[in-house]
This record gives structure tokens, C-alpha cells and sequence, in this order.
């Protein structure tokens, strides 16, 4: 099965009943994974696929992010498919890239959060929207992070640090998740 099919038949069977915000948008991506056969090139217009991962600390009490050279603003770790669609995949090698971080464990192989974003134009690209599909991978405890050229700052962030940086939408969301699985793993603990 290719990597394609098996990332709609992923994305099908993602139980979003307690994510009813993100129905429309898997609802958009198995559009443009059905219609638009280079949805995994950066050169695909005006939309194509990403993938990203939020890195918690080993303990899960910090998130790390980055400050995004070109966006400027805080950030999880992710970036273009290239033509790659095993998205997971994807967000693995942008996180490593991204953070330096060797050993980063994958939490789940289920996508943590479906988001669509836009980017806005630059001289060599329209304005677009990316379809990102976002992981959560658990850093080793001796990480040690190194911002990459693609970074003005990388650090790490407890919860209620996190949430006074100026988010946007996505990684208010990806907070607000964060947040929730802590508060599970302190009520069974």
C-alpha cells in the first residue's frame, strides 16, 4: 500500500469525536490527497501537505519550540513534504533538522492534530495554505538541543509560559491538547 493511500485511510479512520474543530479540515485534506496529485510538493499551488511534531521534554512537562527565522514566531518543528508522503516521516526528520535533538521517541502514530494554515507570499511563492499534519515526539532526557539556520532561538516552554507567546491558532490548539493529556496523566497518577 502506498504511502499515500495508507495516510487517507489514516486520516479516515482518525477518531475526532472530541475534536470536532478538526472534522472539516480532514475533510479538506482527503480532498486535496484525492485531487491534486503533487499535494506532497512545496511547489503546489495554493495548497500542499506538511508535516510537523510538537517535542515534549522526556518528562512531558515542557515543550520545546522554535523562533522561526522567516515567519518570525514561535513554533513547533515541521516543514515540507519534498515530495515525501509519509508524512510522519516527515515531521521526524524536520524535527531532528529543526532541534538537533537525536533520539526523539514517537508518542503515537496516530496524528496529534490536523491543522490547515496560510503562509504569506514571499517574492518567490503566492500566498498558500499548508495542510499539516502534526505528531507529538517525547525528547530523550539528556537532549540537548542546537537551533539550526532555520532558527533565531530555540527553548523550552512549560504550559503557562507557552501560553503567554502570541500563537497562533494551531498551537493554541496543540497547547490546549497538551494541556489536557497532563491533566490525564495527573488524574491516573
Amino acid at each position: 500500500m502506498s504511502d499515500r493511500i495508507q495516510l487517507r485511510s489514516q486520516l479516515t479512520a482518525l477518531d475526532l469525536s472530541e475534536r470536532p474543530e478538526e472534522l472539516p479540515l480532514r475533510e479538506r485534506m482527503i480532498a486535496l490527497l484525492d485531487s491534486e496529485p503533487g499535494c506532497f510538493l512545496r511547489t503546489t499551488f495554493p495548497a500542499h501537505f506538511t508535516g510537523s511534531a510538537l517535542v515534549l521534554s522526556s518528562d512531558g512537562q515542557r515543550a520545546l519550540l522554535h523562533h522561526h527565522r522567516n515567519l518570525d514566531r514561535w513554533m513547533q518543528f515541521g516543514g515540507h513534504c519534498d515530495g515525501e508522503e509519509d508524512v510522519l516521516a516527515v515531521a521526524q526528520r524536520e524535527a531532528l533538522e529543526e532541534s538537533g535533538i537525536t533520539g526523539l521517541i514517537l508518542a503515537s502514530a496516530r496524528p496529534f492534530d490536523l491543522d490547515i494554515h496560510p503562509i504569506p507570499a514571499r517574492p518567490t511563492q503566492p500566498e498558500h495554505l499548508h495542510y499539516d499534519i502534526r505528531y507529538v515526539l517525547i525528547a530523550p532526557e539528556d537532549a540537548l538541543p542546537q537551533a539550526s539556520s532555520e532558527s533565531l532561538s530555540l527553548q523550552w516552554f512549560t504550559p503557562d509560559e507557552m501560553a503567554q507567546l502570541p500563537l497562533g491558532a494551531g498551537l493554541q490548539r496543540l497547547l490546549a491538547k497538551w494541556r489536557q493529556l497532563l491533566a490525564r496523566r495527573t488524574s491516573h497518577s
